[in-house]
């Protein structure tokens, strides 16, 4: 009589590693498809900058990592190998702007401290153009993104002083604006400083107004006692312009664009007792950052 045999049953120890696999499996595509484009950023000095540990970060997400490190064969430099992400596409356009982020206490104010914990982290501000895999990085920040609103306006003083880009205008010690850039003028005999007034204050500026370095520490003594220049603190650690209109009647009218003023040492005491009368669109002030902006790419004129 012929002997029946059944087929022996799929073995229960070959499941577990057969998911094992599916699971590098299904990891390694997601890696795949998360993978972006893979740029080389060339800078002067990359200090800090770890290949595996450094990552590139943008508006405070991880965007990318530094693969690789390593000197040009001129020895002038470094040259950075970064992999984006795949939602980080954007940051293969050219014209895209990199730059390290290191810890900074200085006139332009206080940043990247949290770098001394963490280390040096790469940041980046997207360009407009095709996309490409070389860049050239920046040796510092760039100046912030201006809106198009606004007006701007031309000072013209004897020395800079604590003035940088970033630093704030303020109007009653609120800032309404900020320093956009800086030059000497063509004679060289004076500093100019390009102002940007937001939309909803840019008419507290008449053709009357009167500005001042409001920024860093002053200190008199005289026979009628001390006297301590007040400013804000973010105008202490970076330098802050003020300004003040007469409240005289008739109000000079509104300056029209890159209209160019004075930029007085220090107040004078009438101008801080001014009040004029004003109407203004603004609204409480927030902390978020204006939307839309643009690189700030023209010079002074």
């Amino acid at each position: 009589m012929p002997k029946v045999t059944h087929p022996t049953p799929f073995p229960i120890i070959w499941l577990l590693p057969i998911l094992a696999l599916a699971v590098c499996v299904w990891l390694g595509i997601r890696e795949i498809m998360g993978r972006g484009p893979v740029v080389t950023v060339e800078f002067a000095d990359g200090t800090g900058v770890e290949a595996g540990k450094t990552t590139l970060e943008y508006n405070g997400v991880e965007a990318g990592s530094v693969k690789d490190v390593e000197l040009r064969p001129d020895l002038k430099g470094v040259i950075v190998t970064v992999a984006l992400k795949r939602i980080a596409r954007p940051l293969a356009n050219a014209g895209t702007e990199y730059w390290i982020v290191h810890p900074e206490i200085g006139a332009g104010g206080v940043h990247g401290l949290d770098t001394l914990v963490s280390g040096v982290r790469l940041t980046a501000r997207p360009g407009t153009g095709p996309q490409t895999k070389t860049f050239l990085g920046l040796d510092q920040a760039p100046a912030p993104a201006i809106a198009d609103e606004g007006r701007t306006f031309i000072l013209k003083a004897d020395q800079l002083g604590s003035l940088s880009t970033g630093s704030p205008v303020m109007y009653r010690q609120l800032k309404v604006g900020q320093v956009e850039a800086s030059r000497l003028s063509d004679d060289s005999t004076a500093v100019l400083v390009r102002i940007h007034i937001e939309p909803p204050y840019m008419d507290l500026v008449r053709t009357t107004t009167k500005f001042w370095n409001a920024g860093g520490f002053s200190f008199k003594l005289s026979l009628l006692g001390a006297e301590v220049k007040d400013s804000s603190l973010e105008s202490l650690i970076s330098g802050g312009v003020g300004f003040s209109t007469p409240d005289k009647e008739p109000l000079g009218p509104p300056a029209a664009p890159n209209t160019q003023f004075e930029l007085a040492q220090e107040a004078e005491k009438d101008w801080l007792k001014w009040t004029p009368k004003i109407p203004i669109q603004a609204q409480e002030t927030s902390p978020q950052k204006s939307k839309g902006g643009t690189l700030l790419q023209k010079v002074i004129k």
